[in-house]
């Protein structure tokens, strides 16, 4: 969940925040209505690679793959195109 502040509220109710960000919520401070600073728990330690892709996917940051597609198809369908390419820059 995120909640949204602006500078002045977030002076104003920085403990309760911090308490939320504690809980797991992420809080977004904003100047003059733009978003400029983002409060978020810390990762534990050991926390790896996959918990933080999975994190980041669940926020909506990261698209996750086609599990259907598991290898890059090739871009050309003959043979030969790199040295086409070559030849034909000569």
């Amino acid at each position: 969940m995120r909640d949204t502040y602006s500078l002045y509220e977030a002076k104003a109710k920085f403990s309760a925040i911090v308490r939320m960000v504690r809980q797991g919520r992420h809080v977004v401070v904003t100047v003059h209505g733009e978003p400029v600073v983002e409060l978020r728990p810390i990762a534990p330690k050991g926390a790896g690679l996959k918990a933080r892709m999975d994190e980041l996917a669940d926020r909506g940051i990261l698209v996750r793959p086609d599990s259907r597609r598991t290898r890059p198809r090739p871009v050309t369908r003959r043979p030969g195109a790199l040295k086409r390419f070559f030849d034909d820059r000569d």
